[in-house]
């Protein structure tokens, strides 16, 4: 449970401001921060309300009793403390949880969706909280927070009938209730100036196996490269770090100016076993390549281990939202064809990340789209997604839509580190190049079956294993050699 909240106030404060000059009756949206399990305290960055739905319909709405109806028709009176108290709040929860889910992918190490705001008068909240339950809960199952274990998010009510901020933890147990709320402190204060800046430049080059024996129970593309990320995200966490290039002490603070630059030295082979298979038993390799950049905020008072924690978490967590922007695309352009097929003019192509490997027959590949890096509040950023194809005028929709930004006039301020090195995958089937894909090394080294014909295939696992027998048994029996010849050297010596 978080004890105590801490709001940057100039930023609370202009959402204040903008909110009384609004003349609104109510609005959700995303409290956008960060959480400290160390300090068991939470950190409000920003308020992002939900933007209008396709409709054009705002994402809450203020439904009035028949009472109320009736009483405006006939001309009666009736206190507003009494028609507030009969009203009830009506909010689309799954417009706010899509809002969240898209927001958490543009927020770098650090910066989650932590939550929901409402803005509306007291006597109303008090009327509403079962709904606001389970807004939280849709946005919680929409954004995860899987990193720090904290099951719990943060409900702030702006109130205006009186004029006050009041924050709350909100349970996400199965069973919600009104009751799962709890009270907690909240303050502003100055937020940004006691982060610390870290950033990280994470190359990698993963080489996956796809056996045969999957065949009896395929699984996707994308289905196949979750799993590789989860896998590569368990033998990252395991990973010495090197801070602006030395070895620190991870349980100390960090209490350097600047940006502190993070490198990550992996163990070899840490998690995995080092083996040869032979094309009877692999398909093909699997590809995963590319370099990705992170930046993380961490809190003056965390330990550098924190924030080296958050990095990780934001190299993973960008690897997952790249794929799941691919596979949105993917799924559109099935929805597309489908429609298209109702004419009967249009054949269906199903996209790579539907395929299924252990039926492939030729090679494939697929750009993961660039990670770019906005100005946002104060000296922080955020960060979007390119496909090849896009330009950053779709950076400048998705600041102004999801983050309710002002417009980008300057798109130089905007940091573009993966320009040059695209992360992509490619899958190469056991008949293009089967070892060359999963061993790359120079010709020198590249492993060669016993005959020396031109045109000979690929070295099998167990062609490897019988050359390296005959290597060891060679070399034995010219030790043994050498050493009779020594022997009956020195025994003629002292003769």
């Amino acid at each position: 449970m978080v004890k105590a909240v801490v709001g940057e106030e100039i930023q609370l404060k202009s959402v204040e401001d903008r909110l009384s000059h609004s003349r609104l009756s109510c609005q959700v949206g995303l409290v956008i921060g960060k959480i400290s399990t160390s300090l068991d305290r939470g950190f409000v960055f920003d308020l992002v309300p939900t933007p209008l739905n396709d409709a054009g319909e705002a994402a809450s709405w203020i439904i009035e009793s028949k009472d109320d109806n009736n009483n405006k028709k006939k001309g009666g009176s009736k206190s507003k403390t009494q028609s507030d108290s009969s009203s009830s709040l009506s909010i689309d929860k799954d417009w706010v949880a899509e809002h969240a889910r898209q927001v958490s992918r543009m927020l770098v190490g650090g910066m989650k969706v932590v939550g929901i705001y409402i803005w509306m008068n007291e006597s109303l909240f008090k009327n509403s909280t079962l709904v606001l339950c389970q807004t939280v809960k849709g946005v919680a199952d929409a954004a995860p927070i899987r990193d720090i274990g904290w099951d719990e998010r943060l409900l702030i009510h702006i109130s205006y009938s009186p004029s006050r901020w009041t924050c709350r933890n909100c349970s996400l147990s199965s069973n919600i209730t009104s009751s799962s709320l709890r009270p907690c402190d909240f303050k502003m204060g100055r937020v940004f100036s006691t982060l610390q800046k870290f950033r990280c430049i994470y190359n990698f080059d993963i080489r996956f196996p796809i056996f045969h024996e999957s065949i009896s129970n395929p699984k996707k593309f994308a289905g196949i490269l979750r799993d590789v990320i989860s896998s590569h995200a368990e033998e990252l966490k395991g990973a010495k770090a090197l801070i602006n290039g030395n070895l620190v002490n991870v349980d100390e603070q960090c209490s350097f100016d600047g940006v502190h630059e993070v490198e990550f030295l992996i163990p070899f082979m840490q998690h995995t076993s080092f083996q040869a298979y032979s094309e009877e038993e692999v398909v093909g390799i699997l590809v995963f390549t590319g370099s990705v950049c992170s930046y993380a905020y961490s809190n003056s008072k965390e330990s550098i281990s924190q924030a080296l924690a958050d990095i990780k978490g934001d190299i993973v967590s960008s690897l997952h939202s790249r794929l799941d922007i691919i596979c949105d695309e993917a799924d559109g352009q099935l929805d597309s064809d489908s429609v298209a097929d109702v004419g009967g003019e249009v054949s269906t192509q199903t996209p790579i990340p539907h395929f299924q490997l252990q039926s492939l027959r030729k090679g494939c590949s697929l750009c993961f789209p660039r990670r770019v890096f906005i100005p946002w509040l104060g000296d922080t950023y955020i960060c979007d997604y390119l496909q090849p194809s896009e330009t950053l005028e779709v950076v400048k929709d998705h600041c102004v839509e999801l983050m309710s930004m002002e417009a980008l006039t300057n798109t130089s301020m905007v940091l573009e580190p993966e320009a040059e090195s695209a992360t992509s995958m490619r899958f190469s089937t056991n008949s293009n190049s089967f070892w060359e894909t999963a061993m790359p090394v120079s010709p020198e080294l590249r492993p060669l079956s016993l005959n020396n014909s031109g045109d000979e295939g690929p070295v099998s696992g167990k062609q490897l294993e019988k050359s390296s027998s005959n290597v060891s048994i060679i070399a034995a029996l010219l030790v043994l050699f050498i050493s009779v010849l020594v022997g009956l050297f020195l025994f003629a010596f002292r003769t």
